[in-house]
């Protein structure tokens, strides 16, 4: 035999992919030929019954052997919900945490949570973050790997101190107040999100979480906080940050959200030059009265201008207006679009290199007597506005660089409210920086003919993302972090970083470029505090190793309401006060600023993590987070060990509705995960459990907006339906088999069952590589691939009649059983991390295990390398190749009720067939049963005298064996005549002696019967 001979198996043309390019005839044509012989649906439709009815049918039903299971077809409603919790409940879904990281493992699988903020009620961005992760997860202790995975919560933040404080805000509470009703809002919201997450199945031990407001938190991340400080990366000055007057805080660019609609009244103003720059005044005599126009889209920072910048390589002219023959500076290249601006021409009167405007000055427009000087600047640009720049080094990042350089002034003339102070003038004193502040400069720069032009901007604008009101920048004594020096490093570490999509890396990469320092200080109370003390009289601030040390270890003991709880002599005792080298402690006061929620849960590796590595396998959040967590994440872990906290990153998108739209109650389009699955007020909404939510995660594209919406959920409860047939059906035919005592040995199987564990094991790869790249959505369609065309196209209608009609304890019989199980085995695991419910709903009836035992204990599937013999392909492949050319010849036609005969040429072709066939002519053989034909020849050529109803066809196979050493192109042909042999009346078969008499192998199993 061919089998015996071959060392090793060689790879087919295309396998299964060759039977596709051949129209995939078979596959598509197996159900239908299946009819008139017994039809339990090829997707596995519950308890089979007879095709036909009949008086002869009802004499032989009971010695036939259909499907039997109590696994029901479907379940829905509160039979559902009641027996996922049920599952639950027996299954120690609780429990199961615990008990994996109880056993020993060789490897570890770390997914670090990012910690969801903890100011409301669950939702579906919550359900599709939480869910994926535990499907990888789950999939890894399938596997065998000892899980790391923590769940955490962000505590701190003005979004819980403003929803805890509803109407009543501040007024009159003292900090210690203010942090107690945070703490119960945030604990309130913890609760929640908590429960739905446990109802989700999310495996996790639920009693050891982390939270950003514990003490041994604080502590770890105090330590985070002073060896930074030590290294010199955290400093205090005074610079502009982003300010929101709403929140009456800093914010970090983290904390920003971007409005492209935000309007602003823009302006163009002119600068008179009172003193010609040196090298334009000696090449020119008549160009007094000179005028710099400028374009800002901020009227109201006019008052703070310190100079106008230009740059050094452009080309600039001066112009003069056609029609009031006013004298403009402006960039060479912007000519023309003033021009059409201004409604007027401008001619040129003589043109400069922008190096060549050094030493200039001007006019400042709102401030009588003061001059501002011309000076260069590399962040002038040219696509817009005028070429040259109006700079308040107080209100911009960019003029506060050119500042640095120049030592301008940095002088703040806008309070935390966001109003003038006293030092604008008494005209603009307590006016609204944005709003009246802004028409009032405006109506100044008329009255003293400075305003050339105003015009509305659309523009992307800042807004602060929790209050959703604009912000400014302005100068204030705050707390950094000098990004600037970790970028690199930081650069570096993303290098060995994996990242999913790896489009992502762009954005992280542009978004470290983009921040240069991070202020990390905020003027709130509920917060983890900054331990700093200032000297009363100089204001120097007191932090150093010592003092930050002492207050680290009593956040761990007390918690940080201790920093408002303590006398100061206890938050700075003597002999911390010795080793500071500092005056007496009455000489200081404690600082009232906290830290960055960002800096809180960017320290959450050094509060979490196992330290033997400190290394999570995987960061998996929104894309929010490129600039959020992950950023800040791997900006404290490089800072301190070089190196990122992560090995790799997944990235994924938001939850949208079905139509493309932001989620929002305005709109009436906000799908909540509890009514997903408990469903709803009315018929609409109906109940889905919890296993169709994790489908539709599972399912979903990631990293794209993810869509969900009655059509997505319903086509997930109806994809799991489908699989809930296939299932049934498998556990039907497995109903009596015992795998421990009643499993055939692989040589012994029939080919096609063997082949299909080799087809189950090629699955089992494809599965575990998928699940392995967090792409359960590639599972989900290598599942449903496998069910449709392997197995209710293929195989099921192939073996129906052998599981229904052998004897029960046949070999043949057992064979298919025994692929069966190990099929229904391989389907249930690779499912489990998706659906976990329904894969220990089915593993509760399947054969083989204990009672009490639980898929989740019991590991990953168990495919074999036997399963993969060599020759074995070749031989179900060159059979295929054949059925294929037999069912296309007879299209529409009954399979069965066919003779045919197969004509192969002496050789390696032949030797496969009968492999399948021994004998020249069969009813009963392998080859007849994947031929599905009443009867089949198999010889070395057709014979002669085929009646004239016959139908001929002619084909070819590649036989490609031991990588391509042993290959032949093997010639066929077929005869397919309709059969003259009489149907029985038990198996349906073409295959009885005579009508109304059984065939001789139904004879045998009713008589043993009886």
């Amino acid at each position: 035999m061919l089998l015996c001979r071959v060392s090793a198996v060689g790879q087919t043309l295309a396998r299964w992919g060759r039977r596709s390019q051949r129209g995939d005839g078979l596959l598509q044509r197996a159900v239908s030929f299946s009819t008139g012989r017994w039809c339990a649906v090829s997707s596995g439709e519950g308890n089979a019954q007879p095709a036909e009815a009949g008086s002869a049918q009802g004499l032989y039903r009971d010695t036939v052997l259909l499907p039997r299971t109590d696994f029901p077809m479907k379940l829905t409603g509160q039979k559902l919900l009641d027996r996922e919790l049920q599952i639950q409940q027996e299954c120690g879904f609780a429990e199961l945490y615990t008990w994996q990281k109880e056993r020993k493992a060789k490897k570890e699988f770390c997914l670090h949570d990012g910690p969801p903020y903890a100011n409301g009620d669950p939702h579906v961005g919550h359900a599709l973050n939480k869910i994926l992760k535990d499907i990888r997860n789950r999939f890894e202790m399938l596997r065998g790997r000892q899980v790391h995975y923590i769940p955490g919560w962000d505590c701190h933040g003005l979004p819980i101190e403003l929803k805890a404080l509803g109407e009543l805000g501040t007024s009159g509470l003292s900090p210690l107040q203010i942090r107690q009703k945070a703490r119960e809002f945030a604990e309130g919201a913890i609760a929640r999100q908590k429960a739905a997450f446990q109802r989700w199945g999310v495996m996790a031990d639920w009693d050891q979480c982390y939270y950003t407001y514990d003490g041994a938190y604080e502590g770890a991340q105090l330590n985070v906080f002073q060896d930074m400080h030590s290294k010199g990366l955290i400093y205090q000055d005074y610079k502009p940050v982003f300010w929101s007057p709403s929140s009456r805080t800093a914010l970090a660019e983290a904390e920003l959200e971007y409005n492209p609609e935000h309007v602003s009244r823009a302006i163009y103003a002119t600068f008179p030059l009172v003193t010609l720059p040196p090298n334009i005044a000696s090449e020119a005599a008549d160009l007094s009265g000179v005028n710099v126009l400028v374009w800002t889209t901020q009227p109201w920072t006019i008052p703070a201008n310190q100079a106008v910048c230009y740059m050094p390589n452009a080309q600039y002219s001066v112009v003069k207006r056609t029609d009031n023959s006013q004298l403009l500076l402006v960039a060479t290249e912007r000519i023309a679009s003033m021009a059409t601006l201004l409604g007027t021409e401008l001619e040129s009167i003589g043109t400069y290199t922008g190096s060549q405007l050094e030493g200039g000055v001007c006019k400042h427009l709102t401030i009588p007597d003061k001059e501002v000087p011309l000076l260069p600047a590399n962040h002038v640009t040219m696509g817009k506005g005028t070429g040259l720049v109006h700079t308040a080094p107080a209100h911009g990042m960019d003029d506060y660089s050119v500042a640095s350089q120049f030592k301008l002034s940095v002088e703040c003339m806008v309070d935390e409210d966001g109003k003038f102070t006293e030092l604008a003038g008494p005209e603009l004193k307590d006016l609204s920086v944005m709003s009246e502040g802004t028409e009032k400069v405006i109506s100044m720069l008329k009255e003293c003919g400075a305003l050339v032009k105003e015009e509305k901007c659309v523009h992307s604008y800042p807004y602060d993302w929790r209050t959703k009101q604009p912000v400014v920048i302005r100068p204030s004594k705050q707390w950094f972090i000098n990004t600037a020096s970790l970028k690199d490093k930081a650069k570096d570490a993303l290098q060995k970083v994996r990242i999913l999509p790896e489009s992502a890396r762009g954005s992280l990469l542009a978004m470290l470029d983009r921040r240069t320092y991070w202020c990390i200080s905020r003027q709130r109370s509920w917060g983890v505090p900054i331990p700093v003390f200032y000297h009363k009289e100089t204001g120097e601030p007191l932090i150093n190793k010592h003092t930050v040390s002492h207050i680290a270890e009593l956040f761990k003991e007390k918690g940080s309401d201790c920093w408002w709880e303590l006398p100061i002599e206890t938050l700075l005792p003597a002999d911390v006060i010795k080793k500071s080298k500092a005056g007496p402690v009455t000489d200081y006061v404690r600082g009232e600023d906290v830290l960055d929620i960002w800096f809180d849960s960017g320290a959450s590796w050094a509060a979490v993590l196992e330290e033997s590595d400190s290394r999570a396998d995987a960061y998996v959040e929104g894309k929010d987070q490129i600039g959020g967590w992950f950023q800040s994440s791997l900006l404290t872990s490089v800072a301190m060990r070089n190196k990122a906290p992560y090995k790799s990153l997944v990235v994924h998108g938001f939850t949208i509705s079905e139509k493309g739209e932001k989620m929002s109650k305005s709109l009436g389009n906000v799908v909540d995960p509890d009514t997903v699955i408990n469903g709803g007020k009315d018929s609409s909404c109906p109940a889905y459990g919890v296993d169709v939510l994790r489908w539709w995660v599972a399912e979903s594209n990631i990293f794209s907006e993810v869509q969900i919406g009655p059509t997505v959920l319903n086509s997930a409860k109806d994809s799991i339906g489908k699989l809930r047939n296939t299932l049934k059906f498998l556990l039907g035919n497995l109903k009596g088999f015992d795998p421990r005592v009643q499993a055939v040995d692989a040589k012994e199987m029939y080919y096609i069952d063997q082949y299909m564990l080799h087809l189950l094991r090629e699955y089992s790869i494809k599965v575990t590589d998928a699940y392995s790249e967090f792409d359960a959505g590639r599972v989900i369609r290598i599942l449903q691939a496998f069910i449709s065309r392997d197995l209710s196209s293929f195989y099921f209608s192939i073996i129906k009649d052998r599981l229904y009609c052998d004897p029960e304890d046949s070999l043949g019989r057992r064979s298919c059983q025994t692929a069966l199980e190990e099929i229904l085995d391989g389907l249930t695991r690779s499912i489990a991390p998706i659906l976990p419910h329904l894969a220990e709903e089915v593993y509760a009836y399947a054969p083989g295990h204990d009672k009490e035992e639980t898929l989740f204990r019991s590991g990953w599937i168990k495919s074999s390398s036997v399963w993969r013999r060599p020759g074995l392909e070749e031989v179900v492949e060159g059979a295929c190749a054949i059925r294929d050319s037999f069912l296309s010849s007879i299209p529409g036609k009954n399979a069965a009720q066919y003779d045919l005969s197969i004509a192969i040429e002496p050789g390696l072709m032949f030797e496969l067939m009968e492999s399948l066939q021994e004998e020249p002519t069969s009813t009963s053989s392998q080859l007849a049963e994947l031929m599905m034909a009443a009867r089949v020849n198999l010889s070395g050529q057709l014979p002669r005298d085929l009646p004239p109803d016959a139908l001929l066809k002619q084909g070819s196979f590649l036989i490609n064996l031991e990588g391509g050493v042993i290959r032949e192109d093997s010639a066929y042909s077929i005869a397919a005549v309709p059969t003259s042999t009489p149907r029985c009346p038990r198996c349906r078969r073409y295959t009885t002696e005579s009508a109304d008499c059984m065939c001789p192998r139904c004879q045998t199993v009713v008589s043993q019967a009886h």
